[in-house]
């Protein structure tokens, strides 16, 4: 089982990028996805999520209005769409799998996820 984070890369403050999140060996389609950063001596936080059923997400305070997750389940795979990008975005940012099928809110605990996958660095340019 493994999760595949893509689409990091530099871009200007103000601009825009789309990550994905690949998943193999398995279907996640019952599972929320999540997705967090990790600046430079920072601890990981949580950004944005989508429940298992896809019609809900959440994003961090600090995100809201400029970060949304989607999924596409055929491709079993998840976005994190990220617009109006501030230098204090820079980060490496993974995704990860909710440990509990079917739940019905969405959490913001890392310690809730697992199959974290190798992260994408995300460079923001001021």
């Amino acid at each position: 089982v493994q999760l595949q984070a893509s689409g990091g890369g530099l871009v200007q403050a103000g601009g825009s990028l789309r990550l994905s999140c690949a998943a193999s060996g398995r279907s996640f389609s019952t599972y929320g996805m999540g997705w967090f950063r990790q600046a430079p001596g920072m601890e990981r936080e949580f950004v944005a999520a989508i429940s298992w059923t896809g019609d809900r997400t959440y994003s961090s305070d600090s995100v809201k209005g400029r970060f949304t997750a989607s999924r596409d389940d055929a491709k079993n795979t998840v976005f994190l769409q990220m617009n109006s990008l501030k230098p204090e975005n820079t980060a490496v940012y993974y995704c990860a799998a909710d440990k509990k099928a079917f739940r019905a809110l969405i959490t913001t605990s890392d310690n809730e996820y697992n199959y974290w996958g190798r992260g994408t660095l995300v460079t923001v340019s001021s």
